[in-house]
Order: C-alpha cells, then structure tokens, then sequence
C-alpha cells in the first residue's frame, strides 16, 4: 500500500516544470494581447492622425502619400526593374524574340506584334500606351481596340465607371479615355478612400462571383487580399456586343469550366490567318491556377507572399512593393519556411524549368500543326475534313495559353500547371495526326514544307506583318496625341503632376 502511494506521489520536478510552462503559456499569451493591442493603436493612430480627408474615389495616388507615407513609397518602388531572376523580372523581356513560334500561335491576332514581360503597377498606363498592340490611332474612331482594355490598367477607370456608368464605359474605343486615365494601378484600385478598408472596384468580379452562385461580400479580411488581386489577375472576354467584360466562370474557374463556357456561346477571340481555327486568346489566369495550389489550399493569401510585412520601429504595414516574392526570400519564404534562401530559391527554379520543357515542346508542335493546317487548304483540304483538326488546334492552344499566360502558374500550382500543359500536348499531336489523315484524302503524303522561323523578324514576315509601319506609327502617336492626353489631363486636375 505505502509503495503504490508513493508511485502515484507527484515527482517535485514534475510540479516545477508544469509551473514554468504555465508561466510560459501566460508571458505568451501576454505578449500576444499586446501585439494585438499595439497593432489596434497602430491603425488608431493612423487613421486619426491623416493630414487631409479623402473621400470618393480618388484616383491621384500622390493624394495619399500625405496620410500614408509608408505605403506610398514602398508602391513608388514599382517603378524600379532592376530586380531579375533565371525567368524574367521586373524589366520588360521580348518574349517573341525569345520564342519565334508564338508570333505563328498568334497569326491574325494583335499579340503576334508585340508580347513583352509585364512591369511594375507604376508602369501600367505608360506600357498600355507604348505596346503595338494598342494601334495608333490619331482620332478615336480609328481605334480598333476597344475601352474595356484599359479595366485593370489605373484607378480612373472605377472613377469613370462611376460617373458615365460601366456599360457606358465599356463601349467606347479605347482611345476615347485617353485624356481621362492617366494615373496607374494605384490606392483606389483596392481601398476606399474613407476607411482605407480593402474593396472590390471591378464589377466583373463581383459578376463572376454572381455567376457560381456566391456572394463576394461574404469573403473575410484574409480572402479579399487575395481577391483584391482577382480583379485583374484572372481569365475573362469582352462580349461582341457592347464590348463588356465578363469572366467566364458560369461553369467554376477551371480551365475546362471556362472552355465549356466559351463553346456552349461558340466564342472565339479571333480567327487564326493561317489555320483558319476559331482560337480562344486566354489573358491571365494567375488567380484560377493559384486556386489549385497547396498555398492556397493553406490559406496563403497573394499579399503574404506578394506585399510583406515591414516593420520600422514600432510600426508594421505592408509593403506595397508588389514584386516577386523571390526579391525577398526573408520578408516572404522564410515567414513559414526554414530552408535556406538557396533552397528555396532552386525549388522554385526547378519547378519552372521542368514546365518550361513541356512549354516548349507545345510551342513547337502546335506552331507545325498551324502550319500544316495551312498546307492542306492550300492543298484543296474542305471543311468538313479540316473540322476535327482545328477543333483539336483550338482546344491545344486554348490549354497552352491558359498555362503560359498565367503570371507564376508553374510555380502557384506546378502541379495543375504541367496537368494542362500536358493535355495541350496531346492535342496538337493529334491535331498533327489528323491533318496528314486530310493530306492523304487531298493527294499529299511526303513532309510538309515549313519556313524557317528561327527569329521574330523572320516569322512576322511569314505572317504578312509590316513591323517597321508599325512602329513608326506608334512613334507618331506617343509623340503627338499623348502629349495632348497629358496636357488634358493636367488642366482638368486628374494628375497632380505631369508624368
């Protein structure tokens, strides 16, 4: 009896430790209510110390560098390109110069003209303006393009939806608003002005959140930063009537929902002058592919990784640098991950080099079976017997653009991203294998013909482009009607200063 009471006595050392684990437990949970408390004093300071009252939609983000110093400069800094990685950058990178098939891809289609690496939000009016693939138009009436293509590129765009209407907006070509959209992605894009809150300001995801059948003001404080990113970085096609644009999410925001979408309405962006296939132009899905990745299935929001934490002092506040996280492995990896910065850097390399094996093995065979398809009509090929190849043609390019478009897919989700590539793949090989099935009906069995595309220059002449025109017009353009865009805009106070 004595010795089983003294077995089950608690051992001192038990009772000591118990006590500084307590005692642990409580200094953190004390240190957590002050963060807590400090991060509350933090923002009630902000809020109740600003310089100036900013209502409305604002859309000169100089205004609010008087009340939030911080953030202001670190969004300045999207202006630097400096930064560069084994794939691309913050500069703007010839993207058909370093793959020549993609100016055939594109045969018929603006993009076959000028396709560069995207730069910094601060860039965003000024590279819409300069790209060929705007035209040069010295009225508006001249101008192809229409307005909705400038939805994503400042925050004068919500402010015009505002006071003209979105649809009004819409429908416009898109040099009607050059005098009135001059300030880039900005303050107002994703606050109100009032509360600095996070905000959609794009009706089209708000429509696209409509169309699964779900409320986008139910998303919590961590989901809307992401969503505030969702707005632009995302899939979508203006309508052919009205030009509005819309999301084509009706079947969820997969790549085969989208496409179901698109072929249930028979939409296509254009038809392709050599193939002649009615080609789907995918735009960005980074906010549908990073949906299938383990960071989002983790909760990670585009902020944690995209925006880090800065603190100075005893502030915290998120930089509104917006750049590649691998710019600052400790400010973004490293928060939840403790391999180096070696490591973590080479295991986002190896997933991009992997994806780019299979990337360019697409380009080329898909570039061939345009080409080819082109050989059989001159050949004499119908359209009964073309009708299996292009639709294989379309539903290749149609994966192919939707993985290589995506801002950081085969790094988001490296999984779901080879997925789609792969299936790209098979098409075209099919696509392949059909059209030397219609060369056989049409009396042609050797090897088809094919120029040589070793350079840009070398495939926009095959596809009829007069490149040098074109740059001189645009030349024309940027030195006569957008100087009077900015002195229009200067004198009605839409810039703080002339840019």
């Amino acid at each position: 009896m004595s010795r089983n009471r003294n077995n089950n006595r608690m051992k001192p050392w038990v009772g000591w430790l118990l006590f500084f684990v307590t005692i642990g437990v409580v200094f953190l949970l004390g240190m957590l209510a002050a963060s807590i408390t400090q991060r509350r004093a933090e923002i009630a300071s902000v809020m109740n110390n600003r310089k100036i009252e900013i209502t409305g939609i604002e859309s000169r983000n100089e205004i609010f560098a008087e009340n939030y110093p911080r953030e202001y400069e670190t969004w300045t800094k999207t202006a630097d390109t400096t930064f560069s990685s084994e794939f691309n950058g913050s500069s703007v990178v010839d993207v058909l110069e370093q793959r020549p098939e993609m100016v055939i891809l594109w045969a018929g289609y603006a993009f076959s003209k000028d396709y560069g690496t995207p730069r910094g939000h601060m860039h965003a009016v000024e590279d819409i303006r300069h790209t060929l693939r705007t035209g040069a138009p010295m009225t508006p009436e001249e101008n192809p393009q229409p307005a909705t293509c400038w939805t994503c590129k400042s925050p004068d765009v919500p402010r015009l939806m505002d006071s003209v209407g979105i649809a009004e907006f819409y429908n416009k070509p898109w040099s009607h608003w050059g005098h009135e959209i001059v300030n880039p992605i900005g303050c107002a894009d994703c606050h109100e002005a009032e509360t600095m809150n996070l905000k959609i300001s794009r009706p089209a995801l708000m429509e696209g959140f409509q169309a699964m059948g779900m409320d986008i003001r139910e998303a919590s404080h961590q989901e809307m930063r992401t969503l505030a990113c969702a707005q632009c970085h995302v899939e979508y096609y203006f309508t052919p009537e009205g030009k509005y644009l819309t999301f084509p999410w009706h079947n969820g925001t997969t790549m085969e929902g989208a496409e179901q979408y698109y072929d249930s309405i028979r939409f296509a962006d254009y038809t392709h002058a050599l193939s002649k296939t009615p080609i789907i132009k995918a735009q960005h899905p980074d906010y549908e592919i990073f949906k299938t990745g383990i960071h989002a299935q983790r909760g990670v929001s585009c902020a944690d990784c995209h925006m880090p934490y800065i603190s100075e002092g005893g502030v915290k506040y998120s930089s509104h640098h917006k750049r590649s996280p691998l710019a600052s492995i400790n400010n973004t990896c490293q928060v939840c991950h403790r391999e180096t910065e070696e490591d973590l850097r080479n295991a986002v390399y190896e997933r991009q080099r992997s994806a780019d094996q299979i990337r360019n093995l697409v380009e080329e065979e898909l570039a061939k079976a345009h080409l080819e398809a082109q050989f059989a009509w001159e050949k004499g090929a119908t359209e009964a017997q073309m009708d299996d190849a292009l639709q294989l043609i379309r539903q290749s390019q149609w994966r192919w653009d939707y993985a290589v478009a995506s801002h950081g897919g085969s790094f988001h989700s490296p999984v779901e991203f080879q997925r789609i590539l792969a299936l790209s793949l098979d098409r075209a090989h099919k696509a392949r294998f059909e059209l030397s099935k219609v060369l056989a009906m049409n009396g042609f069995t050797g090897s088809v013909p094919l120029p040589d595309l070793s350079t840009k220059e070398k495939a926009q002449a095959y596809i009829g482009l007069d490149i040098e025109q074109e740059r001189a017009n645009k030349k024309t353009f940027r030195e006569t009607v957008v100087p009077q865009w900015l002195e229009s805009a200067r004198s009605n106070n839409r810039l703080v200063s002339l840019k």
